[in-house]
């Protein structure tokens, strides 16, 4: 009777655990579900340019109050977006990543309001050895010859512009690409002004591509190189100026001589004086 009861017992205590944990894994679901949002992830990298499709998003939980500025909820609402910036698997896309909506894909959809889009050849030289990538900052260096009327004449290098970015490296615009390669064209993002610059420029003289360090942000104040500035050599000093500049070494002045006083002897007295029987001399 007793081992009867307590069999009983045990299965109602196994019974009310298997309910405690059903309620409780219950409870922390809502709870979650309750405090968790949901945003829009990239499933693969993404590249420049990229239209974007419903194979290359993905909705994950996300907890409510950290969600990335910018962030989507739901994938449909980015169907048809179109990248400006790589997006990396697993990042969230953001709307500062897109371009405006109506633009189609392309290098065109990346460019900024106002900017324009060209295209220089180089070479491997020019191309600072193909380290140049899409996202890179370089100035432009030109080479071209002075005109007569200016007072001078001959050869002169210049950088006429500055912190240009490039979009492309011949047909591809992919950021993440960091291996140096070789290419005939770049493409680069400039304002009306400064494409007509650059085209004024490779017509009359040869340009050539410095590239820069991303985040410095200082102009460069130049005068040029010409010429005489490479044969240039600082002139020597005159014989004049050689004495001018001459450290002066203070000479010691001579001791002056010790005089000596002359003794003047002059002739003594003698007195003989004669005491008793003893005599003596003394002199005055």
């Amino acid at each position: 009777m007793k081992s009867r009861r307590a069999l009983i017992m045990l299965l109602l205590s196994v019974v009310a655990g298997v309910a405690a944990v059903l309620l409780a894994a219950r409870w922390l679901g809502q709870q979650a579900a309750s405090t968790n949002t949901t945003v829009v992830v990239a499933t693969r990298d993404l590249d420049l340019g990229q239209p974007l499709q419903p194979s290359m998003l993905q909705e994950i939980a996300w907890p409510t109050g950290s969600e990335p500025v910018g962030a989507f909820r739901e994938a449909k609402q980015l169907e048809g977006r179109v990248v400006r910036t790589s997006v990396f698997k697993g990042e969230p896309v953001l709307e500062p990543k897109l371009a405006p909506v109506g633009t189609k894909g392309g290098l065109d959809a990346v460019i900024k309001e106002g900017n324009r889009a060209m295209t220089v050849r180089v070479n491997e030289v020019v191309g600072v050895a193909g380290f140049l990538v899409p996202g890179s900052y370089v100035d432009l260096l030109v080479n071209i010859r002075e005109d007569r009327s200016s007072g001078q004449s001959g050869p002169v290098s210049k950088i006429v512009l500055e912190r240009i970015m490039v979009l492309a490296v011949a047909q591809e615009a992919n950021r993440d690409e960091t291996k140096p390669k070789v290419v005939n064209a770049v493409t680069l993002e400039v304002t009306p002004e400064q494409a007509e610059k650059i085209d004024l420029a490779r017509n009359v003289g040869t340009l050539s591509l410095v590239l820069r360090n991303q985040i410095d942000v200082k102009d460069a104040i130049t005068d040029g190189a010409r010429q005489k500035d490479l044969l240039a050599q600082e002139p020597a000093p005159s014989a004049s100026a050689a004495k001018a500049t001459a450290p002066v070494v203070a000479k010691a002045a001579p001791r002056p001589k010790k005089r000596t006083t002359p003794v003047v002897t002059e002739p003594a007295e003698r007195v003989e004086m004669i005491r008793g029987i003893q005599k003596a001399n003394s002199e005055f």
